[in-house]
């Protein structure tokens, strides 16, 4: 298996001649000479932090059976910095030769989606999945698919690029309720991040009747012990993911930010930031579950303490892992543009993951990451047996 402290392949240090920023490339592997993973800007971003999420990556490729490795950038920048988007154009200009044939990204903390499709557009790449989609025996065929899938408009006013990833995270709690046999009207949650993945996850949470008790954003917690209005919240939001508090719902109480850890909720959803969860935090939490949807979001200590106190811990390599995994569905021609027939796949593979995971919890108290990464392990050994067989792996394949 690929434990948290595994060698990546390539470790890179980018200087930026303008504003003196710092970024990372962290490759851990490369299956058919592909990586997959998305690019984040935040102040204080570190090669440890590019690297501790580029292993993640590799799991989840592996996880889901992706025939990709695994890969990450990170920038340490203020996105919210007028000189954010040079900084990210002239990250990824550097980085060239590694996107234009090996790296495919995407979005992640602080980068959205447009913002990476709109630099590589400047550079002339059209679309951030580049390297995957010039495999293609037609490029133009295949973009036209990617476009789609991610344009594709659902429910809420929103598309499901942006919102699948999400919709994963949902699912992940959701089969949390279900193997638990939980009812899903009287189930608790508390959401820390209200962004593109912490907001989605809210979101369909609501839509299948649980209830969200609690989100925080960067200014702070909401809460309501009978339930938010998750909609209402986030129609609220400005352009960086903050709930306006001068117009919030009447009975919502804001609260100071980091009380969302200790939220009584059967369910807390760490969706934010890496680290959330640490020794100095973790005797707060009062769920029963920890559904990770921010890549790295419990320490190895807080993970082990939360584990030995009988809180169970679904790794970011399963519960957050359905933007990539619908990434490359779609790159591969598994799905299309049709909204359904994504989130049928997902919820499908999702839950049933949980529930593998879940039985081994409730059997042998075994961590949920150590039956995670086995299952990523032997699909590993699968597809390495089936490179070393006489007709050897076929090459990656995009239609």
């Amino acid at each position: 298996m690929t434990p948290r402290n595994a060698e990546p392949l390539m470790r890179l240090t980018w200087t930026d001649s303008v504003t003196g920023a710092h970024g990372y490339l962290v490759v851990h592997s490369l299956v058919s000479g592909v990586a997959t993973g998305g690019t984040r800007m935040r102040a204080g971003c570190t090669m440890t932090e590019v690297e501790d999420l580029a292993r993640g990556m590799a799991n989840k490729t592996a996880t889901f059976n992706l025939p990709v490795g695994g890969a990450k950038g990170g920038i340490d920048f203020d996105p919210k910095d007028p000189r954010a988007f040079g900084v990210l154009k002239r990250f990824c200009s550097f980085l060239r030769p590694w996107l234009d044939a090996h790296w495919v990204t995407a979005e992640d903390l602080g980068v959205p989606q447009h913002l990476i499709d709109e630099v590589f557009a400047e550079l002339g790449l059209e679309q951030s999945y580049h390297a995957a989609i010039r495999r293609s025996a037609d490029p133009a065929r295949t973009l036209r698919r990617v476009q789609a899938g991610l344009n594709a408009p659902v429910p809420g006013g929103l598309l499901l690029g942006d919102v699948v990833g999400g919709y994963g995270v949902a699912q992940s709690c959701l089969g949390v309720a279900a193997a638990w046999d939980w009812d899903v009207a009287e189930t608790t949650v508390a959401i820390q991040g209200i962004g593109t993945m912490g907001g989605g996850a809210a979101w369909y949470l609501h839509e299948a009747g649980m209830k969200v008790v609690a989100v925080a954003d960067a200014a702070g917690t909401l809460y309501d012990p009978v339930g938010l209005d998750v909609p209402a919240l986030l129609e609220l939001r400005d352009r960086f993911g903050e709930v306006d508090r001068s117009r919030l719902p009447a009975g919502v109480r804001a609260l100071p930010r980091e009380t969302i850890v200790g939220i009584d909720a059967d369910i807390f959803v760490p969706a934010a930031i890496s680290y959330a969860l640490r020794p100095d935090n973790e005797n707060l939490v009062k769920a029963s579950v920890v559904v990770e949807a921010a890549n790295a979001a419990t320490t190895p200590e807080a993970e082990a303490a939360l584990s030995a106190r009988g809180v169970a811990v679904v790794p970011d390599f399963v519960a957050n892992a359905g933007a990539a995994a619908w990434a490359w569905w779609l790159l591969l021609g598994e799905v299309g543009a049709d909204p359904a027939d994504s989130f049928l796949r997902l919820r499908t593979e999702m839950q049933a993951k949980v529930a593998l995971l879940l039985a081994d919890w409730r059997m042998d108290r075994l961590p949920l990451r150590v039956t995670g990464l086995r299952l990523a392990e032997a699909n590993r050994a699968r597809r390495t047996e089936a490179a070393l067989a006489p007709e050897g792996e076929p090459q990656l394949l995009i239609p």
